[in-house]
């Protein structure tokens, strides 16, 4: 019934927050905040688990984690040193198998079905790989093995941190009729209050509902929902292509519409796709933001200049135009993003000028 794929999903354990603890050994045991300042606008990127536990979580404003852990230390993100490491993270994951498809700097998705080791277990393979991380760059990670990305993904989850979690074919149906409905995947909190009033609180309830009535109250995830709870999920892994854009998004743990949370995220989210395309030496022609409301509903607008965008500054300056486009700060959001597009290959190549006659508002 189920394919003969198998697949390992590597998560980092609290991986910007490890990287600072790593580097200076006085952050180590501490409740550690990568982010912004307390008394600034900024938020959190990470927190090390020492923070978790007063509460702290990535997204929340610096101010906020400053209440709720007063002898947390701040430090802010050296987005460099992350990557970095992260592509020292990837290394490994290429001696093992082609197939990795990186989901952020600290995650990835492989498939070890024939891989470099020649060896038929990919449990064996996962415990190898969180191994070499240790012992080369001294982080741990979290693994998940199953025979599909879905349930790799949320396996990698369960035995956090610096845990392995192994889901066989044979044991995906009760695994996933355990499963509380809020750990799959596109099911928020509007979702699952929706779930809850349904009666539907767990896997086993989610698979007794046809294919079309979970479209009809859910749309079209619901098919996806149909599919998954019954463990198919045929999405292949995919390695890398070339770029195409750079960007970066985060979702919230609660849904907001304080706009001066949401000025903060979008500052945050600008300044590290600065990083990226000084990083990179490149910059882009088109700037887009992703807004997703607290329904699920999901929005973008976009702005094609005629100069190439090469900083934070340059995304700054066009935001006003775009959130206003939007009703973020009037309706709650979950998520926002934001990506540059129409990359350059090289900062360095000839591209127009603006002449006198193209006025900044025809752009």
């Amino acid at each position: 019934m189920y394919s003969k794929r198998k697949i390992v999903h590597i998560d980092m354990d609290a991986f910007f927050a490890s990287i600072e603890q790593k580097d200076t050994p006085a952050f180590k045991g501490k409740p550690l905040i990568v982010g912004g300042k307390p008394q600034s606008r900024g938020v959190v990127a990470a927190c090390s688990y020492e923070a978790r536990r007063f509460g702290v979580h990535s997204a929340m404003p610096s101010s906020k984690a400053a209440r709720l852990c007063p002898q947390a230390i701040f430090t802010r993100p050296r987005m460099d040193r992350y990557r970095e490491i992260s592509s020292e993270v990837m290394a490994i994951f290429l001696r093992y198998t082609p197939l990795v498809e990186p989901l952020s700097l600290d995650e990835a998705f492989l498939d070890v079905t024939t891989n470099r080791q020649n060896h038929p277990s990919a449990t064996i393979l996962a415990e190898r790989i969180r191994s070499q991380i240790y012992q080369e760059l001294q982080l741990t990670a979290s693994a998940g093995v199953s025979f599909n990305k879905f349930l790799a993904k949320v396996a990698s989850d369960f035995n956090k941190p610096d845990g392995v979690t192994t889901i066989p074919p044979g044991k995906a149906i009760d695994f996933l009729s355990a499963l509380p409905i809020r750990k799959f995947f596109g099911v928020g909190k509007v979702t699952e209050k929706k779930m809850l009033s349904l009666g539907i609180r767990t896997g086993h309830d989610l698979r007794q509902l046809e294919e079309e009535n979970l479209i009809f109250h859910f749309g079209k995830i619901g098919s996806f929902l149909y599919n998954i709870v019954r463990g198919i999920d045929d999405r292949p892994v995919e390695p890398a292509r070339t770029r195409k854009s750079i960007g970066s998004e985060t979702t919230f743990s609660h849904d907001t519409d304080d706009s001066n949370e949401i000025d903060s995220i979008l500052t945050h989210l600008a300044e590290q796709i600065g990083h990226s395309l000084k990083k990179k030496q490149t910059g882009g022609y088109t700037l887009t933001l992703k807004v997703r409301y607290h329904d699920f509903t999901t929005i973008t607008r976009s702005r094609t200049v005629r100069t190439p965008i090469y900083s934070s500054a340059g995304i700054l300056s066009l935001l006003p135009e775009l959130i206003a486009a939007t009703n973020a700060g009037t309706q709650k959001v979950r998520l926002l993003g934001l990506s540059i597009s129409k990359l350059i290959a090289d900062k360095n190549a000839p591209y127009q000028l603006l002449l006198p006659f193209m006025r900044q508002d025809r752009q």
